[in-house]
């Protein structure tokens, strides 16, 4: 159980970590993988031009590269040992046998996306899968965690989400997938100023059609971007919609379950923190994207999705107790 917490803290630090190699523009410090210039370690300048001529090598963002990747393989040592366990505890009852592998095999995926971040030159596609992968191994450790707690409490009530939660999740991970699509193609800044883009609502050069074509050519190296400023644009305004839908879905459930002491607390705690998300996107258009607010704004997105799978986790317990379970009765789950 406490093998899980310290994964899911590790996760949200090498999430962190990963967004920061890339806000420095280091995801490419290396030109290959699983090395750097053919070393297992950051090498001199003489043996890198020997080995890429036409790469030269930058000290820094080489050491942000192999450090991100050096801590995501202590994460996948974490998961490997938490599936062990799993297998050698997998006679007891509700151990979460299938959490714990799932989580081992996610993580493997993604350091198949990490390779891939770097052989297809920033692929804004795998790019913004492997920010995705990131949030889903962080969501397992966090969902691990509970299911070891139940389990050690002998706690068999079932999981039963509500309809509406799912909804707002599926808000969250799209969300949190533009935000994705967004920095993997540079749209941060393609609109300037708030509320308005560009000082218009609705800009009329606005191309959504390139914005959103999915199979962009493998090949170009994608540093900085290849898309013109109308597909720029329609990407940034799009994530801006998708943060209006995402606020509105937690206003509903956060009012649905208003009566509810066990839930309420982590959706108000969820609603306050997308407020803050709120507050640091206009920062980041106003300032024209400061490094460290950008760091914060994928801290917060992060601790939004904790804050919303444990009021998920309230919630399940809420919606698989008896049926003469009164909404109006003050519930701790």
């Amino acid at each position: 159980m406490y093998l899980a917490a310290i994964g899911g803290c590790f996760t949200f630090v090498v999430i962190l970590v990963g967004v920061w190699t890339r806000l420095v523009d280091a995801g490419l410090g290396c030109p290959d993988w699983p090395g750097c210039y053919g070393a297992l370690v950051v090498p001199d300048a003489q043996r890198a031009a020997g080995f890429a001529p036409d790469l030269p090598l930058d000290p820094f963002k080489a050491w942000m590269e192999m450090f991100h990747r050096y801590i995501a393989s202590g994460l996948g040592l974490v998961a490997l040992t938490l599936a062990w366990m799993a297998w050698k505890n997998r006679h007891i009852q509700d151990y979460p046998v299938a959490v714990s592998w799932v989580l081992l095999g996610i993580i493997c995926l993604q350091g198949a996306f990490g390779a891939w971040t770097v052989t297809l030159q920033l692929w804004p596609q795998v790019v913004t899968l492997h920010l995705l992968g990131g949030f889903t191994v962080l969501a397992c450790f966090f969902w691990l965690y509970f299911r070891l707690k139940a389990c050690r409490q002998s706690d068999r009530r079932p999981i039963r989400l509500p309809g509406l939660w799912w909804l707002v999740g599926f808000l969250l991970v799209a969300q949190v997938a533009l935000g994705g699509w967004t920095s993997s193609n540079y749209a941060g800044i393609a609109c300037t100023g708030f509320p308005t883009c560009n000082n218009e609502w609705w800009p009329d050069y606005i191309d959504f059609d390139e914005g959103f074509h999915l199979t962009q050519e493998v090949g170009p190296n994608y540093l900085y971007g290849q898309l013109h400023a109308g597909a720029r644009t329609a990407i940034h305004y799009t994530h801006r919609l998708g943060a209006l839908a995402l606020g509105l879905g937690l206003i509903l459930l956060t009012l649905h379950y208003k009566h509810h002491t066990g839930a309420r607390r982590w959706l108000l705690a969820a609603l306050g923190t997308y407020l803050l998300q709120v507050s640091l996107g206009i920062i980041l258009v106003l300032n024209a994207l400061p490094l460290s607010v950008a760091l914060l704004h994928t801290a917060g997105a992060a601790l939004l999705m904790l804050l919303l799978l444990r009021s998920g986790w309230s919630l399940g317990r809420l919606e698989s107790a008896s049926p003469a379970f009164s909404y109006r009765k003050v519930v701790h789950a």
